[in-house]
């Protein structure tokens, strides 16, 4: 007889691979269809709302792994949530304004200069349209759930229209205003920038020391006296207007030679060796405050160079004397408007020196360099000259240096509303906790927020000017700016005149003949992206200021979360968010950044072809995404087989639920005390998860399901269950019950993997008995919740015991087929030497399907151990081969087989099954 065909084996059609690649995008497409995004939104229309404002990525080129780690946590954080009673709308954004936008229309041979500015935006905008329908497909092929058909950008009228009124609101309360200030300039991308907008790198600098010889020593110096000073930027020197020195320091004149220098006293020490002085004198010393007023001769061109002094001034380097040039520092533009210095500036807008700095016009001012020492060494000044590597900002987007460089510029006044700021970031939770420190520190000390921009392609600022050059912004004007913007766009500034953009009958006292012009700069980006709480959060009517949540990279704590902050502060008083949550930068398997040049970029698209969308989503959950993270083809690869052990697990309990129906669940009440057991570890399993979930920290979860399915399930319970699920009666308590727990087990693994892995959920939920007939898609079901199991604390102190002497027979198990003694497990018998506190096992019923052997003997504390069993804490073990004949069915060895005349082959257990369970069927070969 076949006695294979009794057995209950497991059937599904739940495959074994995944086939992510080719499963996901007709599952998307089904999604897209079935406006399953509006469903969620339905599933929980009268719950509250989290809104987690999506910070718009820039829109050019493809998007790349950090793009999706971003999107992944916030897809993440708003299924789960929608999961747990609340309606999450998200409206994904894109910036579209900006310099490397009209650099692509450059290198696609679109010539700025044979276009009018209105012609050159409307080609910046088709680009832009262009890459935000590219990016959005990449994005949706991660997987990630929101309104993809209304995203918002910032290019839209409507968000144009209310950055305008933002920014009048601003300007209403004092915060805007023009001034002539030294401003972080980028020759490469000839605009003025903000700090958001500088990243540092390491360059080689001139390093060199100039003597200026004293012409008026106000009784303090003599003629024949020079003051020294050092600076690593030689090509500002034509810019010299003065010399700072620090009032608390002291200084003292040094004679080398015929030579008279002027210095710091505590700097003349390092100075003698670093100039090889031989014996030195000093011939006498001062208080620095005696030398204001003292004037020097510059270098090489006939002017005054006047001591003046700043508390700025360090003897960290240098001399103690510092090379002041207003047109070309924070600290001497301060110093020198507070001594009534010109601003002198002789680099233009591309970094060309000019006539205002005779000799080098025409240069570029890192070119200008060599030719200003050069000069320096003809009329004796230069004293010594080097280079040295430093840190040094560049252009964030066009990876060039910058310059400090006065121009005139419109700002936001920081300083006038700082306290609100810093009592705004206060009543954040920011996530990480040090997010509150470090955006204060960012807040404390600034001044000012330069937004104009000189580029064509962004929001315009909207002010007029008068005859007489003062700026106009009024009320009047910016609503009405803000209403044409709504109606026609901000292209429409360029294409009309100052008096067509003005209120009809518009009249101002700083116009007497009506003649107007406007202004040529258009806003920071940031400021663009900044007025987002404005622009999206108060004009969609699903959405609402301030959100629940930002999220986005560290890096933004100096961009977008710093920008919509002060925005935010200075409209409304408060900040634009209730909570901030930031991640760190992806690096490569290595820990090294990722870069085209070396070749360690992973490229997101690429992984989805390979490996589906749910193995990213997945390896994101993985991570500590509070720091930065590695990702690597190999790493990914390590993901992909977690993701076959998880799949594998639901693939044996959908197998194992072939036959079953909600109807045929077993109370818990029921149950056998291990499936009671397995419940409990079940909702710690759940209490893990919502826990991790609700505290955003998604590796905790990530963990816990992996350790749940690999040890509780596949190297335990799923193992136990066999002999119930494959050999006992069909509708039996034993089946039933570990099939219930299966199910149960099942429908909340599903659920809770459903915002970290939705496609495979999706896929899973199918197959899960009754589970489409309650809802079409798991992701419109609510998380697990906990079920009672009576006595619970009890059941699992007891189980923990068990469990551990379980752990100590499978050692002496693995002993025994080590020595040849057994081979299977079922071969074996095994005798348990109880202590006093596990003698109660001799009461505990299936011992020996628990431990998968065919007999278990439990011997009282009383009983003498024999020198051959192996001795363990809570007990000893000892194993020995099985008394009996092989059961054809269940594989035990048991003496009862053959007892039965009609199945010899059988176990007498077996026997039974078989004879109530296949009466009248035919079993043979």
């Amino acid at each position: 007889m076949d006695y294979k065909q009794t057995l209950l084996m497991p059937k599904t059609a739940f495959k074994m691979r995944g086939s992510l690649p080719n499963k996901e995008p007709l599952m998307q497409k089904k999604w897209d269809d079935e406006h399953l995004y509006k469903q969620s939104l339905e599933h929980n229309a009268e719950k509250p709302q989290f809104i987690l404002h999506d910070g718009p990525p820039y829109a050019n080129g493809n998007i790349h792994i950090g793009h999706a780690e971003n999107k992944v946590l916030k897809d993440i954080i708003n299924r789960f949530k929608s999961m747990t009673g609340f309606q999450t709308p998200y409206v994904p954004g894109w910036d579209t304004h900006g310099l490397p936008i009209e650099q692509q229309l450059a290198k696609q041979g679109i010539d700025r200069k044979k276009m009018s500015i209105a012609e050159l935006r409307e080609k910046c905008k088709e680009y832009a349209l262009g890459q935000v329908e590219h990016q959005k497909e990449q994005f949706k092929r991660l997987g990630v759930r929101g309104d993809w058909d209304h995203p918002y950008l910032t290019l839209n009228k409507e968000f144009e229209a209310e950055q305008i009124e933002v920014f009048g609101e601003m300007a209403r309360k004092g915060y805007i205003y023009k001034d002539k200030k030294t401003v972080y300039w980028s020759p490469s991308s000839e605009s003025a920038l903000a700090e958001a907008e500088i990243e540092y790198k390491d360059v080689k600098s001139y390093s060199i020391y100039v003597s200026f010889h004293v012409t008026d020593g106000k009784n303090v110096l003599n003629p024949d006296e020079e003051v020294v000073i050092w600076t690593t930027t030689p090509w500002t020197i034509p810019a010299n207007l003065a010399i700072a020195v620090n009032p608390k320091f002291d200084y003292s004149v040094v004679q080398v030679g015929e030579k008279k220098f002027v210095v710091a006293t505590d700097l003349v020490e390092s100075l003698t060796g670093t100039f090889g002085w031989e014996t030195p004198q000093t011939l006498r010393t001062f208080s620095g405050k005696v030398l204001e007023g003292v004037v020097c001769r510059h270098p090489f061109y006939d002017r005054d160079s006047v001591v003046i002094l700043g508390d700025h001034v360090t003897l960290d380097a240098g001399t103690g004397c510092v090379h002041t040039a207003p047109g070309f520092g924070e600290d001497d533009f301060n110093v020198g408007k507070k001594y009534g210095l010109d601003i002198l500036c002789p680099v233009d807008d591309k970094g060309l020196m000019t006539d205002e700095a005779p000799g080098f016009e025409g240069l570029f001012y890192s070119d200008a360099n060599e030719p200003v020492m050069d000069k320096l060494e003809e009329v004796h000044a230069l004293l010594k000259k080097g280079t040295f590597t430093h840190s040094y900002p560049h252009d964030w987007r066009t990876k060039k240096p910058v310059i400090w460089r006065a121009t005139k510029q419109w700002f936001a006044s920081i300083k006038a509303f700082r306290g609100e700021i810093l009592n705004a970031i206060h009543e954040v939770k920011w996530t990480p906790s040090w997010g509150d420190l470090r955006m204060t520190n960012m807040i404390k000390d600034r001044e000012d927020w330069c937004i104009s921009r000189q580029r064509a392609w962004g929001v315009p600022i909207p002010v007029f000017y008068g005859e007489d050059g003062e700026p106009i912004i009024t009320g009047e004007t910016i609503h009405h700016v803000a209403e044409l913007f709504r109606q026609y766009g901000s292209n429409i500034w360029f294409q009309r005149e100052a008096k067509n953009l003005l209120p009809e009958g518009f009249t101002s006292e700083h116009s007497p003949n009506g003649v107007f012009r406007k202004e040529t700069d258009i806003m920071d980006v940031w400021f663009d992206s900044g007025s987002s709480h404005q622009g999206v959060l108060t004009t969609r009517p699903e959405l609402r200021r301030p959100a629940d949540m930002y999220l986005e990279g560290s890096d933004q704590y100096r961009g977008w979360f710093n920008s919509s902050l002060a925005t935010s502060v200075a409209v409304t008083g408060h900040a634009p968010y209730k909570q901030v949550l930031s991640h760190g930068f992806t690096l490569d398997g290595q820990g090294l950044k990722m870069s085209k040049s070396v070749g360690n970029v992973i490229d997101p698209m690429k992984v989805m072809k390979q490996f589906g969308a749910d193995i990213i989503r997945l390896w994101v959950a993985s991570v500590d995404y509070q720091a930065d993270a590695r990702v690597s083809n190999e790493i990914l690869a390590q993901v992909a087989e977690v993701y076959r052990k998880i799949r594998n697990t639901v693939r044996f309990m959908l197998g194992n639920l072939n036959d079953f129906t909600e109807n045929d669940a077993v109370a818990v009440k029921d149950m056998p005390e291990l499936e009671r057991y397995m419940l409990i570890r079940l909702n710690e399993l759940i209490d893990t998860c919502l826990d991790g979930y609700n505290e955003y920290q998604f590796q905790n979860v990530y963990k816990a399901l992996q350790n749940y399915c690999s040890i509780d399930l596949s190297a335990f319970y799923m193992d136990v269950a066999k002999d119930a699920l494959y050999v006992q009666p069909k509708d039996s308590l034993v089946r039933r019950s570990a099939q219930t727990v299966l199910y149960k087990t099942v429908l909340a693994l599903t659920k809770l993997l459903s915002p970290i892995i939705p496609h495979t959920a999706e896929e899973i939920w199918q197959f899960i008995p009754g589970a489409a007939e309650v809802s079409e898609y798991v992701q419109l079901t609510d998380m697990p919740e906990l079920e009672t199991v009576a006595d619970a604390d009890e059941l699992k102190k007891k189980w923990k015991t068990i469990l551990s002497v379980r752990d100590d027979v499978l050692k002496s198990l693995e002993k025994a087929r080590d020595a040849k003694l057994i081979g299977k497990s079922l071969e074996a018998a095994v005798t348990i030497f109880a202590t006093k506190s596990t003698e109660w096992l001799k009461e505990q019923p299936s011992l020996d399907k628990l431990f998968i052997v065919s007999h278990v003997d439990v011997e009282a504390p009383s009983v003498t151990v024999p020198d051959t069993a192996d001795q363990y804490t809570l007990d000893s073990v000892a194993v020995r081969p099985a008394e009996g004949e092989k059961c054809e069915r269940c594989w035990s060895v048991l003496p009862s087989v053959g007892q039965d005349h009609d199945h010899p082959t059988l176990c007498a257990s077996c026997s039974e099954t078989v004879r109530h369970d296949y009466a009248g069927v035919s079993l043979e070969e």
